[in-house]
């Protein structure tokens, strides 16, 4: 992934500072909907949810849009409501950016490198699990480990 601290810092930020904390470790992609997206960011491999205990301001509208292969934040109809919960684009989901109507979803990054893996985990086979009554991959589809990788310009 790349992230775009420019167009989006509080939401990079926050995402870093996750990522840095280890919270994403060991977590799952706990919501895949074929030609929408894939979730993850808040369930463990057993769907117990994992609190971020924070949240942050919307950063929609921010020049980026909600396409294949962006990185955007999950949040509810609060649109302020973003903590750790993140997803990945796997169609062009123009629907989700602002509008006159209402906030859209927070893009902040890009997948630069690995959309083949992204496009396997939306083909999964889902079912129900804990909470939710369909879409959770009935193998689970865990994140072990994620880390920032910086590169020199």
């Amino acid at each position: 992934m790349e992230l775009d601290g420019k167009r989006a810092p509080i939401t990079v930020r926050n995402f870093l500072s996750l990522v840095d904390s280890g919270y994403y470790d060991g977590t799952i992609f706990h919501r895949v909907i074929p030609d929408f997206m894939i979730q993850a960011g808040g369930y463990m491999p057993d769907l117990k949810e994992r609190e971020s205990g924070n949240t942050i301001p919307n950063e929609s509208g921010n020049g980026m849009s909600n396409v294949y292969g962006t990185i955007a934040m999950a949040r509810t109809s609060d649109p302020h409501s973003a903590g750790a919960q993140f997803f990945i684009n796997i169609a062009f989901n123009t629907r989700l950016d602002p509008n006159p109507n209402g906030w859209g979803y927070t893009v902040f990054g890009y997948v630069i490198e690995g959309m083949d893996v992204v496009d396997k985990i939306a083909v999964v086979q889902t079912g129900p699990g804990g909470k939710f009554k369909t879409d959770v991959p009935v193998v689970p589809i865990v994140i072990k480990k994620a880390s920032r990788v910086v590169y020199d310009d």
